[in-house]
């Protein structure tokens, strides 16, 4: 565990509760959490492990039934929707296994979307030569490919300098060959940026790239590894 005063994040005893129907199902089971500044963590673990709901709570999208989460100075479980929607708005990127790209705007324009809304953006130029597109500034989803959707989706995240980057299964729609081309992106921006990033997979093979690799199992962290090296993500044995 981090110490809390270099922590981007520290989040202490995260339970979820979701009620459905007459039945309660428990995502999350007194998680502590934290995640230090530059860091890039691999959270592993089967579906229903509680990895996304931790994420979620993590990025201002869910708030926990009982513990605390708090980002740097903010607590974020006090905060109403106001103060989430302008955290989730200036501090943090989001990257899902769906790019969410809107199918009449060019890959420039897609950027440009948070970064016409942004504090101090990158330019979409600048943002998607940092994913290596440059070349595709001006073509439209249908006219990429998955993972050069996938990493103008990327490109769109990081354009307003996130503190952090919060990725879930972001190479879950995508081959082998195509999802490494994405690591890398992630890798480069975690390295260029200094963004801390979190990637939640049920992939194994992609914690070799990781600083620390936390693995859930029915809502609970059961182990955290650090490993002494990260491999490149061409270096990974799928």
């Amino acid at each position: 565990m981090a110490d809390d005063t270099t922590s981007v994040f520290v989040a202490r005893g995260l339970t979820k509760v979701y009620s459905m129907g007459e039945v309660d199902v428990q995502a999350l089971r007194g998680v502590d959490f934290a995640l230090r500044p530059r860091e890039f963590v691999v959270l592993l673990g089967p579906s229903g492990s509680g990895k996304s709901t931790l994420l979620n709570i993590l990025g201002g999208l869910d708030v926990p039934t009982a513990g605390h989460v708090a980002y740097r100075d903010h607590d974020l479980t006090a905060a109403g929707d106001a103060a989430l929607t302008a955290y989730r708005r200036d501090h943090v990127g989001f990257v899902f296994q769906f790019y969410n790209l809107i199918p009449s705007l060019t890959a420039r324009e897609n950027v440009a979307l948070v970064t016409e809304i942004s504090r101090n953006p990158m330019t979409p130029e600048a943002a998607l030569d940092l994913v290596g597109l440059s070349a595709r500034l001006d073509h439209f989803p249908a006219q990429l490919s998955g993972g050069e959707q996938q990493r103008v989706a990327i490109a769109r995240a990081i354009a307003k300098r996130p503190d952090v980057l919060l990725c879930d299964e972001p190479t879950g729609a995508l081959d082998i060959t195509t999802g490494v081309v994405v690591l890398e992106a992630l890798a480069h921006v975690n390295q260029e940026l200094g963004t801390a990033t979190v990637v939640i997979t049920h992939n194994a093979a992609i914690a070799a790239m990781a600083d620390r690799v936390v693995r859930l199992a029915d809502g609970r962290i059961v182990s955290e590894t650090t490993n002494a090296t990260r491999l490149s993500p061409r270096d990974l044995s799928w």
